[in-house]
């Protein structure tokens, strides 16, 4: 039975300092929650008539020692595999082809009620990471893997333009963020980051 949004979020905010992220093309926020995200791996469901029929046994027990030498393999898959390669040669088949894709999931959904669990997530990762829980498996990996990170962009265009908004702004920093505010994703992450605080000579917080 899947756990409601509630229960995953409190869990996850539980367990929030133990896990790590993996990211994409541009860093996550300093102040972003560290998730494991295993859907970031590129691993597809075979599907039927899928390779692993025709496998000996020895080749499945390598097929699945694969998955958990792999870093970014969740609790989840990695509790399943273990029980897998515990049983006989279907129990291994069986992980394959569809035990490891519903073990996936399950990650995928910890991770996103992590997301979810952080105080400083922005409004946009927060409304698409609610909408990913309350959709499909396919939504779930879509957001890990590339929709939180469109819905990161609008955040940070929300708190450029916020600072731009502040009474008494310098010239220097207006320009800095105006150039932001112009560039790419990685550019708006790191004036948020450092660059507004190195036009101001400050410090950046600790995240």
């Amino acid at each position: 039975m899947r756990l409601t949004r509630a229960a995953l979020v409190v869990a996850a905010a539980a367990l929030t300092p133990a896990l790590l992220l993996t990211t994409p093309s541009f860093a996550a926020p300093a102040s972003a929650v560290d998730v494991t995200v295993p859907a970031a791996t590129g691993l597809t469901d075979p599907g039927p008539g899928s390779p692993y029929d025709s496998m000996s046994e020895d080749d499945l027990r390598i097929e699945i020692a694969r998955v958990l030498a792999d870093p970014a393999t969740g609790k989840a898959v990695r509790r399943e595999a273990g029980e897998a390669l515990d049983g006989t040669v279907e129990d291994l088949r069986d992980f394959l082809k569809t035990g490891r894709w519903i073990a996936q999931d399950e990650d995928n959904s910890f991770a996103i009620a992590q997301i979810l669990a952080d105080p400083a997530t922005g409004k946009g990762v927060r409304r698409e990471a609610g909408e990913a829980l309350d959709g499909t498996a396919a939504d779930r990996t879509y957001f890990l893997e590339t929709g939180r990170w469109i819905a990161q962009a609008e955040d940070d265009r929300v708190a450029i333009a916020t600072i731009l908004a502040r009474p008494g702004i310098s010239a220097a920093l207006r320009a800095a963020a105006e150039r932001a505010l112009d560039g790419t994703p990685e550019e708006m992450r790191y004036f948020l980051e450092v660059g507004q605080y190195e036009v101001d000579g400050r410090i950046p917080p600790v995240s």
